[in-house]
């Protein structure tokens, strides 16, 4: 959807845009397959949609943003393909964190660190540390992120500290496991966003999603859009969040 075919009654209606958009950036490579073009063009071109929606959730007022960058099941793609992958993710981080941080944006990163290229390793550091201050909008990264991975390591540290004698096997509740994720002081997402078609969520946030009401859209992520965002928005909205109950919560 361009920008002149978004219905102009989505406009005024950000006051109650959701907290949290978590989203699937899916489809570059059949973006680029479409054209003729060579999968890492798909994949420079997702950066720009990236770009685009970053600058367009601060501007509605979107509080956090997560976005799925890099699996842990990427790893079984072609080695020249995460060796583009991870060219962008340097060239990123280094074209782009210092707007980043102009703009007040707070990065944080979410995933296993272990075995990651040393300078890989450093450049997430980097972007954390520089803008860990920034109160504006937090830009969550999902890298080397898988949620069954994620809930597997909080498990394994919850069964230490029980060893340990830290934790009783009884006083191990669901708010015992959420504070040993990744990121526990990020709210659960109130919408997740996946582009291309897919109806899945492909072990994203599978434990924060609980709850989250979910926007599948058929662009292909490089032609995502701000256009695209507020649709999704607008969708959500629509929807009643009841979270098991018989009568709809309101608010974020």
């Amino acid at each position: 959807m361009s920008e002149a075919e978004v219905p102009q009654s989505i406009a005024p209606l950000f006051e109650t845009a959701p907290r949290h958009v978590a989203i699937i950036m899916d489809g570059n490579g059949r973006w680029a397959a479409a054209r003729g073009l060579p999968r890492g063009e798909g994949h420079r071109r997702g950066v720009e949609a990236l770009r685009r929606t970053i600058r367009a959730a601060g501007e509605i007022g979107i509080k956090f943003i997560t976005i799925f960058s890099f699996s842990s099941e990427n790893w079984s793609r072609p080695a020249n393909e995460i060796g583009e992958l991870m060219g962008l993710l340097r060239r990123f981080i280094r074209n782009d964190l210092a707007e980043l941080h102009k703009s007040n944006v707070c990065v944080r990163v979410i995933g296993e660190r272990n075995d990651l290229d040393p300078d890989i390793g450093r450049l997430l550091v980097e972007a954390e540390e520089l803008t860990k201050n920034n109160d504006g909008l937090t830009l969550v990264v999902a890298f080397n992120y898988g949620a069954r991975q994620e809930i597997t390591r909080a498990a394994r540290r919850i069964a230490e500290d029980v060893a340990q004698g830290r934790i009783k096997p009884a006083d191990v509740t669901m708010e015992t496991v959420g504070g040993f994720l990744d990121a526990p002081d990020i709210p659960d997402p109130d919408l997740v966003i996946r582009t291309s078609g897919e109806q899945r969520l492909s072990n994203f946030l599978l434990w924060q999603s609980a709850y989250s009401e979910l926007v599948f859209v058929p662009t292909y992520w490089p032609d995502f859009d701000r256009a695209s965002l507020e649709a999704a928005i607008h969708e959500y909205q629509q929807r009643e969040r009841r979270f098991g109950g018989l009568v709809a919560k309101t608010g974020s």
